[in-house]
């Protein structure tokens, strides 16, 4: 079938690519626009718009898609549209462009987790499982009719980047299995049971901001879930620091909460509502990502300290 693919992220990128190895044909990538990096001042482009131009592909970059790429899309007369963490909301007009419409590859086991952040929330909640779901795509989020899904078992310490790639993979995989399926005439388009769906908000920085009130299983998981982006921070004597992993140890602990209550050369323990979060790997902010051991190398984190 004639594709057009719609994303922006790595994510989509690794989808793109498995599409492009397929037996269907992508005439058109859509991705977001370029956007000026807050450091350098460069514009950077998406990494599915790099991909695009290194597989020769047209790309489409639409301020907004509704209102701008009506005309150009119907134009490339393509069978279906796939979409991928693409960015924007479609009009009802974009999704009827194509005889086969839009199908979508969602990080979640629909109907739950449906929204912006299906991977951070299932991380945040401690899931055993997530997976891929490929869906008809319909004007209300993440409603349409069900294609296929496939789960991947979580171990319980994969963060949220390495979880995206594991989903990354298996999306490439599922679309391809559901464009084969609706060509050959194969697909079943199995409606969700909407009573079942729950939802997650859009991840902003400030969520990242460690709360040592909260049991330190639930911070694990914070931290989990918002690396690498927000980050999982918290203020130390030497400024923001961001707690890449850590494990979580029960028991009832005396002092503050966020008070370092041990402290060796290999380590720091620290007192939460509940037990104790030991961090393994941290990073200051602008600096290096390091194992706890090497951080204490260079600054002490005494006992009694108090991270905030």
């Amino acid at each position: 079938m004639k594709v057009i693919f719609l994303g922006t992220p790595e994510f989509a990128e690794t989808i793109l690519r498995a599409v492009c190895a397929s037996r269907h044909r992508v005439v058109a990538v859509v991705t977001q626009p370029d956007k000026v990096n807050a450091r350098g001042k460069k514009v950077v482009a998406s990494p599915v718009k790099a991909a695009a131009e290194e597989l020769g592909l047209p790309v489409y970059q639409f301020e907004r898609i509704s209102r701008d790429g009506v005309d150009v899309l119907r134009a490339l007369n393509a069978d279906i549209m796939v979409t991928a963490a693409y960015g924007q909301i479609l009009s009802r007009e974009i999704l009827s462009l194509c005889p086969h419409g839009v199908i979508n590859a969602h990080g979640s086991i629909l109907p739950k987790y449906r929204g912006a952040s299906p991977v951070q929330c299932a991380l945040l909640n401690g899931e055993p499982e997530t997976g891929i779901t490929v869906m008809k795509t319909e004007y209300e989020v993440d409603s349409g009719d069900i294609i296929l899904i496939k789960k991947i078992t979580l171990r319980g310490h994969e963060n949220c980047a390495e979880v995206m790639d594991m989903l990354a993979k298996a999306g490439g995989e599922a679309i391809v299995e559901a464009l084969d399926s609706i060509e050959d005439g194969r697909a079943a388009f199995t409606p969700q049971d909407h009573s079942q769906a729950t939802f997650c908000k859009k991840i902003n920085k400030e969520d990242g901001k460690i709360d040592f009130s909260l049991d330190a299983g639930e911070i694990v998981n914070r931290v989990r879930a918002f690396t690498p982006w927000p980050s999982a921070y918290c203020e130390s004597p030497y400024g923001r620091l961001k707690i890449l992993r850590a494990h979580a140890i029960d028991g009832d602990f005396e002092g503050e909460f966020g008070e370092i209550i041990e402290s060796d050369k290999n380590g720091v323990s620290v007192k939460c509502g509940k037990g104790a979060l030991v961090p393994t790997e941290v990073q200051l902010e602008g600096g290096k990502a390091m194992d706890i051991a090497s951080f204490l190398r260079g600054r002490a984190l005494a006992k009694g300290s108090i991270l905030k």
